[in-house]
């Protein structure tokens, strides 16, 4: 039996990637933590901007892995020797994946009053025309009786 996928048209060469990336984000948990925003700052021009009060730059990362950009945060448990009546504030860690569309570049990161931004820039992509040259069939035949 055949898999249907989204882009299972024979006429969609060279997508799967983007299945790969369409299934990688639907395993990603559908927990909330930290809230963000995405804005377009410009015609190609993004930013991604997270809330994580309470987090201080040395406990923040940002990595770059194969067009998917990770936030991770992980807080150290400052709690020793302190005792609460209500503890409302967890210190938690977590991981927060966005993938990137082919070309987008990040341009940089900042931490301010709690709010952690990533501006991204998106390239316009150049029109290309190409004329594709028919020649023989690669062993030098005419190519009948195929």
């Amino acid at each position: 039996m055949t898999r249907m996928t989204l882009f299972g048209s024979p006429l969609f060469l060279g997508f799967d990637h983007l299945e790969q990336a369409r299934e990688r984000m639907a395993k990603v948990s559908a927990e909330g933590y930290p809230p963000y925003n995405i804005e377009q700052t410009g015609s190609d021009s993004l930013r991604i901007t997270l809330a994580v009060a309470g987090f201080t730059m040395d406990e923040l990362s940002i990595t770059l892995e194969d067009n998917q950009l990770v936030v991770r945060g992980k807080q150290t448990d400052d709690s020793e020797g302190r005792v609460f009546l209500h503890r409302g504030i967890a210190a938690r860690q977590f991981q927060r994946p966005f993938v990137l569309a082919e070309g987008i570049e990040v341009k940089g990161a900042w931490l301010d009053k709690g709010l952690l931004h990533i501006d991204l820039h998106r390239p316009q992509a150049e029109a290309r025309v190409r004329t594709i040259r028919i020649g023989e069939t690669p062993n030098g035949g005419n190519g009948a009786g195929r």
